[in-house]
């Protein structure tokens, strides 16, 4: 996986803590202008009679040696440092200097504190050297003073510049990352919200459809599977106003724990089981979270039993204290289990992420011959 330059990786760029590279469209000014300077003084050093062969390669390399800071700061300003020792040789410290004071620039622009320091440091001694050095003309080293300060200033605007730019990728990265987990969840949602309504209804139509060709029950059959085609177009209008940026619309299905639990008693009524219900689900006590996510757990935990329970009755108890609000589901297991219905095999798992989301407990799990699903959620007191 590629990595991407932090916030904090960026400023410590603008501060000079770390190096850095050329930008390809910067790469190639740099080549140009060298390259233009090292054809004049060489086209120059040709056409003029008389000028010393060595002092005119002297002068070249000096230039060219700024070509070298495209791959290596420190290893381009030992080469300057080099090439403008040689310059005393020649008598070409000016032209040494002039190279030296445009360096600074591309010294800012490149390198780190340590070499930046090393190479005013160096620079102010090569001035020296050229103040008090033998000429038979003085040399005003201020004016390279002047110009290496303006260089740098430059490179140093280009260099806060890119890191500038380098922020505002990172930040325009990170909000295209928040913007796509966002998505993402808003997806999950609906694929759960889908799951947990949509599932149940079919899991009933599937139930009773096998149960047609009994001619004692075809008629509630008949009748169920209408019911839950009915409350399934329902909750798909539901879902797909969720989704939609428009205006809600009015008689949408809520979390109502009395309801799911009625609703599902019904069900497992007529799919041939007794049903005992012990708690009173209007308690004034259950918080309106808590209701929501415990008719949650009723409706996949009847959608299981719909499709797992074996003959016997399914127990459906709710216990409201003070502090908390329990929901157990029981339902009998089956020798042979309806594989026929199809299983996605994630209510468990989201379940789950209800109710421990809610700082919940929620288990899960065979008891005594009995598929038992227990929710507990607690209950904030004023």
């Amino acid at each position: 996986m590629a990595s991407r330059p932090t916030l904090s990786a960026v400023s410590d760029v603008a501060r000079l803590g770390k190096g850095e590279k050329l930008s390809v469209i910067e790469r190639i000014a740099v080549l140009a202008i060298v390259g233009t300077i090292v054809v004049i003084d060489a086209v120059g050093s040709l056409l003029t009679p008389g000028v010393d062969p060595f002092a005119a390669v002297v002068s070249i390399a000096s230039t060219a040696m700024l070509a070298l800071y495209l791959w290596s700061p420190l290893i381009a300003t030992c080469a300057l440092g080099l090439v403008f020792a040689l310059s005393f040789l020649t008598d070409t410290q000016s032209q040494s200097l002039i190279v030296a004071a445009l360096a600074a620039g591309l010294i800012v622009r490149l390198g780190w504190t340590s070499l930046l320091l090393s190479y005013a440091a160096g620079f102010l001694l090569a001035t020296a050297f050229v103040a008090v050095g033998v000429n038979e003309e003085p040399i005003n080293v201020g004016v390279y003073l002047i110009a290496a300060v303006v260089a740098g200033a430059v490179g140093y605007a280009l260099r806060l510049a890119f890191a500038r730019g380098r922020t505002l990728e990172v930040q325009l990265a990170e909000k295209a990352e928040q913007e796509r987990q966002a998505v993402l969840a808003e997806r999950r949602w609906i694929a759960g919200e889908l799951h947990d309504s949509i599932a149940h209804h079919l899991t009933v139509v599937s139930l009773h459809v096998q149960m047609l060709d009994d001619d004692t029950a075809s008629g509630a059959s008949q009748e169920a599977i209408r019911i839950a085609a009915r409350k399934a177009m329902t909750d798909l209008r539901f879902v797909i106003d969720l989704a939609d940026d428009g205006p809600r619309a009015s008689g949408m299905p809520a979390g109502d724990l009395a309801a799911s639990i009625e609703e599902a008693a019904e069900e497992f009524e007529s799919a041939g089981h007794s049903v005992q219900v012990t708690g009173d689900p209007s308690d004034e006590r259950i918080p309106r979270a808590a209701e929501i996510i415990l008719a949650r757990i009723m409706r996949e935990s009847a959608t299981n039993a719909l499709k797992y329970a074996g003959q016997g009755q399914i127990a459906i108890d709710l216990a409201v204290s003070d502090d908390a609000a329990a929901l157990t589901v029981s339902s009998p297991l089956s020798a042979t289990p309806r594989r026929e219905l199809s299983s996605s095999r994630t209510g468990i798992g989201r379940m789950a992420e209800r109710v421990l989301g809610a700082s919940g407990t929620f288990d899960a799990g065979e008891i005594d011959g009995r598929w038992v699903v227990s929710a507990q959620l607690p209950i904030a007191r004023s």
